[in-house]
């Protein structure tokens, strides 16, 4: 069984009780007249989500600063017409079936080459062109539990689609916890024939408020001793390389902006780079993988992961696209932090596999725990 974990999500501040499952709630029609849905979480304690059944989509995320002041946390726009436009840029999206890229848009499995979209230059990027996992409508079922309310979102991706074989089955829950403020993302897919997954989250932060003007002034520490160095079109090389005297070494904790500008005349226009994260402690599967933390609201994000790697990526491509409430979303105003397998796994033969077969589950689970530290 292949075994990959992905999104729990801690806060301490307090609203009404959780009385039901949560009522799907209209979120516009896509461009096909297919009517999206929307649906809010919210915890005894206090966290509040929203998630969407296009892309499988984390919408908003409420978290209280120092103060005990809250804001939404992450980038996105007020109804699906939105994520359907040419500002998305993956906004809190389920991304894959291969999340990041693939090289020169083709792979080779069991002896047969398979060409894929070549949407990222000549490579593949997130899945796919058209029916990419973030471009289609997913099935909600709502529930509860005593202990948890939640939606899961399924879909099934038939053989051949975006030039992947099989047909994959997969399923999206997110179940907010009542007591405790955990927001927890599991990913869950199943195959019929051989084929590659990687599956991820692409949501955006700023712990200042999704549309603060840059998350530059962010403090983040990685629990990575090494990286994957990658081509001018940032599919690795194959090396995994020390992040000691570089750029990229951000084993204590370091400002963002510090160091960004050494990197700007890079093909990678910033921090776009996949780090291999240190094994996990003891016998446990999941692994600290990140610390970010905003000194200007006191806000911190720690995330938690059994996935191998993470991408941080610094928003090298936000352009001032209107967002939720015509908030602005300039230039390096977010950064995402992706749990997954690296980039170009399935052309890689170093790095783990990321091919399922069909006696095989494939499951993810990452936690980010939010918390307020003194200003």
């Amino acid at each position: 069984m292949i075994r990959v974990y992905t999104c729990l999500f801690f806060v301490t501040f307090s609203c009404a009780v959780v009385a039901s499952p949560p009522v799907g709630e209209t979120f516009g029609h896509l461009k096909s007249g297919e009517e999206a849905s929307i649906y809010t979480l919210t915890s005894e304690a206090g966290l509040m989500v929203r998630v969407t059944d296009f892309g499988a989509t984390l919408v908003e995320l409420y978290a209280p600063d120092a103060s005990g002041t809250i804001d939404d946390v992450v980038l996105g726009f007020d109804d699906v017409s939105g994520y359907e436009s040419e500002d998305n840029q993956y906004f809190g999206c389920t991304t894959g079936r291969v999340c990041n890229r693939i090289a020169n848009a083709r792979f080779t499995l069991n002896g047969k080459e398979y060409k894929l979209a070549a949407n990222d230059g000549v490579n593949h990027l997130h899945g796919g062109a058209t029916r990419s996992l973030d471009k289609v409508l997913w099935k909600a079922e709502p529930f509860e539990t005593d202990t948890q309310q939640g939606v899961a979102f399924s879909y099934s991706s038939p053989d051949g689609e975006e030039g992947y074989p099989g047909n994959l089955i997969i399923r999206t829950t997110y179940s907010l916890m009542r007591q405790t403020n955990e927001l927890q993302i599991d990913y869950l897919a199943t195959t019929d024939v051989p084929t590659p997954v990687n599956l991820t989250n692409h949501a955006y932060f700023n712990l200042s408020g999704a549309g603060s003007e840059t998350v530059l002034e962010h403090v983040l520490q990685l629990n990575a001793d090494r990286y994957t160095p990658s081509d001018d079109t940032l599919i690795p090389t194959g090396e995994i390389a020390p992040v000691a005297d570089t750029p990229l070494d951000f084993r204590e904790p370091h400002v963002i902006g510090d160091r960004i500008q050494e990197l700007v005349d890079t093909a990678a226009l910033g921090y776009d780079h996949n780090f291999v994260l240190n094994e996990p402690a003891g016998d446990s599967s999941i692994r600290l993988a990140a610390v970010l933390t905003d000194p200007r609201s006191g806000r911190r994000l720690t995330i938690r992961t059994s996935q191998p790697a993470i991408q941080l990526y610094s928003g090298n491509f936000l352009k001032g696209q209107k967002g939720k409430g015509e908030r602005s979303y300039p230039l390096r105003s977010a950064l995402c932090l992706e749990t997954q397998f690296s980039p170009d796994s399935v052309n890689q033969p170093k790095f783990p596999s990321i091919v399922l077969k069909p006696d095989q589950e494939w499951r993810a689970h990452t936690m980010l725990t939010f918390s307020a530290v003194p200003r």
